[in-house]
């Protein structure tokens, strides 16, 4: 009765070869969010995945932690840089920072926490020094003596529970804040904008513009130790190498390697290499990892005769899926209902309602559905232009001249020919121009798209945000701003070929 055994430690050994293979060629998605930390963090990890010989695929700059989250949790990227303040607070809503807690609940999601990479990016108040020391602001507390301070958080920090809603409660302080996108708030704190913001601790800025950090006094928020969060289902090397980052970076190193990319315009790549050797990450590889090759630095117009062509190309894919589509499925529904009232007035009423969910709402509601990348754009930017085209073809079909339709009647002429040679003929200019101010709107949306992965023209203005560089977002906005131009002029063009002149919109 021995050889079962034998037979089931060979099968044991299959399975645990046929899994690591299957995995290592599968390649590892790594996210980041969008600000300059969590660009360098995630490129440090996919450089050293790559060094170790797995495949990797970046989707840097996804919009927030609610979308990089759900992105993980769906199984859409395999790791993210994250800070465990964040975790328990934003997204396990625990009521303190208890890691056997945390890591419970997360394996239970099949994530896995991996170790610290050992600085604590926490969450501050601050202001311009000379304002804090003319108002005698120290402490976080003593913003209730000025009421009249202009106070501006980043849209996530207004609505955290470890943001401005627990803060105000724990101190406090019935103030008037407004919102502003992270990336531009210290641009408006040094022009003298806005007086107060929320900074990351580990910002390369606060030295920059000589902010001073408000004390808090009431230790209300908690440790934000950045860590990799990665799929348990990842294969155990990728794993283990990820964990040869734990306690390599400590706050100054952070802060420093911010102040590069966002003051001493370094890529987040270079950044990384350049931690990644300082710390002695990339002189040992696993046995039988495959060489990387160091890319060389690119000029910025080879890096923009590269990457525009290919980002506008993907901008336009988009449109055209969604609008092409959007307007078989409005004009299908116009020719459908129009006939009946309140059934045309109830479709354009819901399609209206879509309309009145903001953007960057809409695609992060799309990744339990469709994951991140083209295909929640596709659906998202489908919903936005079904409006316009709708309701003008309905208001067009429906408006037509009431003593026509009567001589087409009288002719005997069947509701299919009336369509034809009645109603269509008619409606064509207000259709298209339905049809150009959905393509407008799309052109114009998609670049938002760059936030749950998808690529495009909203890349370089996400990029162009995080590091608050005015000519990385002009890279994206003037071409979008240009096909928004040319759209109008290729739809003029048309409106002029079908539609008779006096019938021009």
């Amino acid at each position: 009765m021995k050889w079962p055994a034998s037979v089931a430690f060979l099968g044991a050994l299959l399975l645990a070869a046929v899994p690591a293979s299957a995995e290592a060629a599968r390649p590892i998605t790594v996210a980041s969010k969008n600000f300059p930390e969590s660009y360098i963090l995630a490129e440090a990890m996919a450089q050293l995945l790559e060094r170790e010989g797995f495949a990797v695929v970046r989707k840097l700059g996804l919009g927030g932690t609610l979308i990089c989250y759900q992105a993980l949790a769906n199984g859409e990227i395999d790791v993210y840089p994250e800070y465990t303040g964040t975790v328990a607070e934003a997204i396990l809503k625990l009521s303190r920072a208890d890691a056997a807690e945390m890591g419970s609940a997360l394996r239970n999601a099949g994530i896995e926490p991996l170790p610290a990479l050992g600085f604590n990016n926490t969450y501050a108040l601050a202001a311009p020094s000379q304002l804090a020391a003319e108002r005698g602001l120290a402490r976080i507390s003593d913003l209730k003596r000025h009421a009249d301070l202009r106070l501006t958080f980043s849209h996530e920090f207004l609505e955290r529970g470890d943001g401005w809603p627990g803060l105000s409660r724990v101190y406090g302080l019935d103030l008037d804040v407004t919102g502003i996108e992270h990336g531009l708030a210290y641009q408006a704190i040094a022009e003298g904008s806005i007086d107060v913001t929320d900074v990351y601790s580990t910002d390369g800025e606060l030295m920059r513009y000589s902010l001073a950090v408000l004390e808090d006094d009431q230790a209300f928020f908690p440790r934000y130790l950045a860590l990799p969060l990665v799929r348990a289902d990842v294969d155990a090397r990728a794993k283990f190498a990820l964990t040869r980052l734990a306690g390599t970076v400590d706050d100054d190193s952070m802060r420093a390697m911010n102040a590069a990319a966002v003051f001493e315009g370094e890529s987040f790549a270079d950044i990384a290499r350049a931690f990644l050797g300082g710390a002695g990450l990339t002189e040992t590889r696993s046995e039988g990892a495959a060489d990387t090759t160091v890319e060389q630095p690119q000029g910025d117009l080879e890096r923009l005769a590269k990457e525009m062509p290919e980002n506008t190309l993907r901008h336009l894919e988009l449109t055209a899926i969604a609008l092409s589509s959007a307007t078989a499925i409005a004009l299908m529904a116009a020719f459908a209902i129009f006939r009946v009232g309140w059934l045309s007035r109830a479709v354009v009423y819901v399609a209206g309602l879509l309309q009145t969910v903001p953007s960057i709402a809409l695609l992060a509601l799309m990744i339990p559905l469709a994951g991140i990348g083209w295909l929640p754009a596709v659906l998202a930017l489908l919903l936005y232009s079904i409006l316009p085209i709708l309701r003008n073809a309905v208001t067009a079909l429906t408006t037509v001249d009431p003593l026509l339709l009567e001589v087409a009647k009288a002719m005997g002429l069947t509701p299919a020919q009336e369509l034809r040679h009645i109603h269509l003929p008619l409606s064509v200019p207000a259709i298209l121009a339905g049809i150009r101010t959905a393509a407008v709107i799309c052109i114009g949306t998609a670049t938002l798209a760059a936030f749950i992965g998808a690529g495009g023209l909203g890349d370089p203005i996400v990029t162009g945000l995080a590091l608050n560089d005015t000519g990385k977002i002009l890279e994206g906005a003037v071409p979008a701003a240009l096909l928004a131009i040319v759209t109008e002029l290729v739809f003029e063009a048309i409106e002029r070929r079908l539609a008779p002149a006096h019938l021009r919109v």
